[in-house]
């Protein structure tokens, strides 16, 4: 092959996948709003979708596993993101806001990172968050999708309430007033009593 049929293959090699990442994005976005249908059961065909936060170990950067049970009794928000992904990246440092107003231990934020170890410890040295950020492997992409990201896609966000339970599963990028919406009555709920506005 000559060079300029290797340049030539390779310039349209990435125009394909330029447009593909173009679609894909639209397509995602287009998906930001969806709240998908809750309780999520079993079915009598045996759907394995789940509606309750599964037992599950995953390691941090440093390889310290951490157990989903870790998190019990608290409000979660569990982000699968990866670092080749743009609309993750803008949501993290509102996820980071998130958790730092909520310092008391009554909410969790949680990362996933569907991506590999070295790339993720390179982004948090630049990118640093306050909230544990796990590897995830096969077995968390299959995880995700048990908890309603059927297309696959990233990011995506599970909500659970205090007691484990799915209560929002949004695939696309999370705004500040959609967190608002999901988790205000479950913190307002997991004080006990009702509190003033912030």
């Amino acid at each position: 092959m000559t060079t300029g049929k290797i340049v030539l293959v390779t310039v349209l090699a990435g125009a394909i996948s330029i447009g593909i990442a173009i679609f894909g994005q639209q397509w995602l976005d287009e998906g930001q709003g969806m709240v998908l249908p809750l309780p999520l059961q079993r079915d009598a065909a045996g759907d394995d979708r789940l509606d309750r936060l599964p037992e599950f170990r995953l390691p941090d950067i440093g390889g310290q596993e951490t157990a989903s049970s870790s998190w019990a009794g608290r409000v979660l928000v569990l982000n699968f993101w990866a670092t080749w992904c743009p609309p993750c990246l803008r949501e993290l440092p509102l996820l980071d806001e998130l958790q730092q107003a909520h310092s008391d231990g009554k909410l969790q934020v949680v990362g996933i990172a569907i991506d590999s170890k070295d790339d993720v410890e390179r982004f948090l040295t630049d990118n640093p968050v306050g909230f544990p950020i796990l590897i995830g492997d096969t077995d968390a992409i299959e995880m995700s999708r048990r908890l309603g990201n059927r297309m696959q896609g990233l990011p995506y966000t599970v909500i659970f309430d205090r007691l484990g339970k799915r209560v929002h599963g949004q695939i696309g990028e999370m705004t500040r007033s959609s967190l608002s919406e999901h988790l205000d009555p479950l913190v307002t709920r997991s004080d006990g009593a009702q509190t003033t506005g912030n």
